[in-house]
C-alpha cells in the first residue's frame, strides 16, 4: 500500500513537472523574439535555428504542446482522483479537485509562463529539440485534429484557410517601436530615425519638397554679376534658373560650376556665359513615392530635382537632403540661417509659420496631429474648418486649440497652437 502511494504520489508530481514544461514551452515560444532567433541562426547557433523552424509551423507546434499538456493534466487529475478516492472515499473528488487545481495553477501554469515570459528567447532554446521531437511524434494526431477544426469551424462559416496577417511587417516594426519607445527602452531620436526609414514607403515628394513659394529662382535676364551675388546671398548650393516666366525652368546654376566659370575667366564675370555654366534640370512628378525619388537620387548621382504636378507646373524642388531628414532630422552647416518657423510662448502655446510642415511639429514635439489630408499647418486649419478662416477665428481639434494669427489673401500667414490641458501636462 505505502509502496504504490508513493509510486502515485510521484507520477502526479512528475506529471505536474510535465505541465509545466509543457506550459512554459507554449509562452516562450509564441513569446520568443524571431528577429533574434534569425540572428542567432545567422551567426551558427543550431538551437536557434530549431526553434527558427518550429515557430514557422504554429498551428502545427501549438497543437502538440497543447495535446501534451492535456494529456499530463488529465492523467495527473485521474490518479490524484484515483488516490484521494482510495484514501478519502467519496469525498476524495472534492479533495483531489482542489488540490489538483492549486498544483496545475500554481506550479504547472503561472509559474513557468512567468519566467517563460520573463526570458522567452532563453526558455526556448532550453525546449527547443525536446519540442522538435514531440511535434514530429504528435504529428499525425495533430493533423487529424486540425482537420476536425477546420472543418467544424466551416460549418459556422469560419475559413480559417484564409486567414492572414492583418499588419504588414511595416506595421509591426512601427508598432514594436512605438512600444519599446513608450516603455523607455528607445529613445525619441532613435524612434524618429527608425519611423522615418519606414514612413519612406507612405510619402510622396508632395510631402517632403520644399513649396514653390519658399523656392530661391534667379532670372537668366540679370547680368553675370548680379546673378553671381545672388546666389551668394542666397545661400544654396543649387539654384533654378528662369527665363521669361518663373514656371520655366531653364537650368539649375552650380555654385561650384559658376566658381570655376568666374576663375577660368580670371574673375572677370562679365565674361561667364550664364547658360554655358547651367545644367539640365530634371522634372520629377509630385506623386513619385519618397524612395523611388530617393533611389533615382542614388542612380543619377544626383542631388536636385524640380517636382511638377499633372500639368507640368512647377510645384517644387526637392534635394537629397530633403529626404535624408526625414530620417535624421534637421540637416543644418554653417551656412544655415535659422528660420522663424515655430516660437514658443511662455503660456505654453506655439506660433506657427502657416507654412511649416506637419510632420515636423510631430517630429519636434511628439505630437500626432494627422497629415493624411494636409502637409502644412495652414492646410490641416483650412481641412478641418472647411472654410478658409478669417484673422483671430480659432478652432479646436486633435487635442489642439487654433487661432488664426495671420492671413494674406487665401494663405494663413501665422497659427496660434496651443495644447488642451490634457495633452499640455505631457510638455
Amino acid at each position: 500500500m505505502t509502496t504504490t502511494l508513493g509510486i502515485t504520489i510521484g507520477a502526479i508530481i512528475g506529471l505536474v513537472a510535465l505541465s509545466a514544461f509543457f506550459s512554459g514551452s507554449e509562452t516562450a515560444l509564441t513569446a520568443t523574439s524571431k528577429a533574434r532567433m534569425h540572428e542567432m541562426q545567422r551567426r551558427g547557433n543550431r538551437r536557434a535555428s530549431i526553434v527558427q523552424r518550429l515557430i514557422d509551423m504554429p498551428e502545427r507546434l501549438l497543437g502538440a504542446i497543447l495535446l501534451g499538456n492535456n494529456l499530463v493534466n488529465i492523467l495527473a487529475s485521474a490518479l490524484a482522483t484515483s488516490l484521494f478516492l482510495e484514501l478519502f472515499g467519496a469525498s476524495g473528488v472534492v479533495y483531489a479537485t482542489l488540490i489538483m487545481t492549486a498544483l496545475v495553477l500554481v506550479f504547472g501554469e503561472v509559474m513557468p509562463k512567468t519566467y517563460a515570459i520573463i526570458h522567452p528567447d532563453r526558455f526556448s532554446l532550453f525546449v527547443g529539440p525536446t519540442i522538435r521531437v514531440l511535434v514530429a511524434v504528435l504529428a499525425p494526431i495533430v493533423m487529424g485534429v486540425q482537420f476536425i477544426v477546420k472543418n467544424v469551424m466551416k460549418l459556422f462559416g469560419v475559413d480559417i484557410s484564409k486567414a492572414t496577417n492583418i499588419l504588414s511587417a511595416h506595421d509591426e516594426l512601427r508598432g514594436a517601436i512605438d512600444l519599446h519607445h513608450r516603455e523607455g527602452t528607445v529613445v525619441k531620436r532613435d524612434r524618429d530615425m527608425l519611423g522615418g526609414i519606414l514612413d519612406l514607403r507612405e510619402l510622396e515628394l508632395s510631402d517632403v519638397m520644399v513649396h514653390r513659394t519658399k523656392m530661391h529662382m534667379i532670372d537668366s535676364a540679370l547680368s553675370p554679376a548680379e546673378i553671381i551675388a545672388d546666389v551668394l546671398k542666397s545661400g544654396h548650393t543649387r539654384v533654378p534658373i528662369w527665363t521669361n516666366d518663373p514656371d520655366n525652368i531653364t537650368g539649375i546654376l552650380h555654385a561650384k560650376d559658376l566658381l570655376a566659370s568666374l576663375q577660368a575667366n580670371k574673375g572677370d564675370a562679365s565674361k561667364i556665359d550664364i547658360a554655358d555654366t547651367t545644367s539640365t534640370p530634371w522634372f520629377v512628378p509630385d506623386t513619385t513615392p519618397v524612395v523611388d525619388q530617393l533611389n533615382a537620387f542614388l542612380r543619377r548621382k544626383a542631388h536636385f530635382a524640380i517636382v511638377i504636378d499633372e500639368y507640368g507646373e512647377v510645384m517644387g524642388l526637392v534635394t537629397l537632403e530633403d529626404i535624408l531628414e526625414e530620417i535624421v532630422g534637421e540637416i543644418a552647416d554653417e551656412h544655415d540661417t535659422d528660420v522663424a518657423g515655430v516660437k514658443r510662448e511662455a503660456s505654453g502655446a506655439f506660433v506657427v509659420d502657416g507654412t511649416t510642415p506637419i510632420r515636423d511639429l510631430n517630429r519636434q514635439y511628439d505630437w500626432d496631429l494627422p497629415d493624411e489630408e494636409a502637409t502644412t499647418i495652414a492646410g490641416l486649419v483650412i481641412h478641418e474648418a472647411q472654410i478658409i478662416p478669417d484673422k483671430n477665428q480659432a478652432f479646436t481639434f486633435h487635442g489642439f486649440r487654433f487661432e488664426v494669427l495671420g492671413r494674406r489673401h487665401n494663405q494663413l500667414t501665422s497659427v496660434k497652437i496651443t495644447p488642451l490641458p490634457s495633452r499640455a501636462r505631457s510638455f
